[in-house]
């Protein structure tokens, strides 16, 4: 089975890649490297240099495919308020390049990386994926449009998606194969870890006075490998489409992530404390029992310590 990877050399992207091949996946991955290092593609791994947004490449490279997973965002919820022309750009014009590439290329598979972000503001916690869609930035509109498309598409193409919404992606292959790290992270943890190694002079929060127990933003963090492994299993069940959330249904605030990482590497590091963003919800959790339901996946890998530990360890840092 031919899987074309869109977005395969990124952070994700690469433990998909590495799921899918380590499962006996033909792997071909299709990346532009804005955000990715070529080094993240593996042993075993095809990869064919090129953007999104280009018609004529995304539709060359998806000749004989079986299916296609779609990471390929810009995803940085404050940018995304400032800069909303890009990521119209990449995001939206990309996906339906895509989509018109498979319909081209009779394609009619396709795993699609979305976000709780389309929820916005938490009306009940946890969010599971019958609550009202909301997006508070405009990373999470462009989320939720192409998840519109892709209905349409399905209605009008037959294209069979699975829309998988994550929560806060964190953590690292544990086995140290995928080791490239991210050019210019715009997530917490990956920041913290730029403090750590002296790339950046000090940590901001932004905010510290929400109504959670500490003051900083509350989310639900999720094991890159357990997102791995729900795009291998959202792969095998994708007789018909459907969207589902995925995350842990527990929260960790900003400071206790702070502290966990200084505790287990026993390293202290400057914290300051900033404004608000705009678009950032104080508490985010999920209910993944649909996907548990569908899929028979759940969070195995994303205790606070794994997720640290297996961090520290890409960025250099025996623990």
């Amino acid at each position: 089975m031919k899987i074309l990877v869109v977005g395969g050399a990124g952070y994700i992207g690469s433990h998909v890649a590495k799921q899918l091949r380590d499962h006996g996946r033909q792997v071909v991955i299709f990346d532009n490297l804005s955000s990715s290092k070529r080094e993240n593609v593996l042993v075993g791994e095809d990869f064919i240099f090129g953007d999104v947004r280009n018609f004529e490449e995304i539709s060359q490279a998806m000749k004989g495919a079986d299916a296609v997973i779609y990471l390929a965002a810009l995803k940085a919820a404050g940018e995304s308020m400032i800069q909303p022309e890009g990521y119209a750009i990449n995001n939206i014009s990309g996906a339906i390049n895509l989509l018109n590439a498979m319909c081209l290329n009779n394609v009619k598979k396709i795993i699609f990386s979305s976000t709780a972000a389309v929820y916005g503001e938490p009306k009940y916690l946890p969010v599971d994926e019958k609550h009202p869609l909301e997006p508070l930035n405009f990373y999470g509109f462009t989320k939720l449009e192409i998840e519109r498309i892709l209905k349409w598409y399905g209605q009008l193409k037959g294209i069979k998606f699975a829309a998988l919404r994550y929560f806060n992606a964190v953590g690292y292959d544990a086995t140290g194969e995928v080791r490239s790290l991210e050019n210019n992270p715009q997530n917490l943890l990956p920041i913290v870890m730029e403090v750590l190694t002296g790339q950046r002079k000090e940590l901001t929060v932004f905010g510290h006075d929400y109504d959670t127990p500490d003051g900083t933003c509350v989310r639900d963090y999720i094991h890159v490998e357990d997102l791995a492994d729900a795009h291998l299993k959202a792969l095998d069940h994708l007789e018909n489409s459907f969207t589902v959330n995925l995350g842990t249904k527990f929260g960790l605030s900003v400071l206790e992530i702070i502290e966990a990482v200084k505790r287990i590497s026993g390293k202290d590091f400057p914290v300051k404390m900033g404004q608000r963003r705009p678009g950032d919800p104080p508490c985010l959790l999920a209910d993944s029992s649909l996907a548990f339901e569908l899929l028979g996946w759940q969070a195995k890998h994303s205790s606070l310590e794994n997720i640290v530990k297996t961090t520290l360890k890409a960025y250099g840092f025996e623990n």
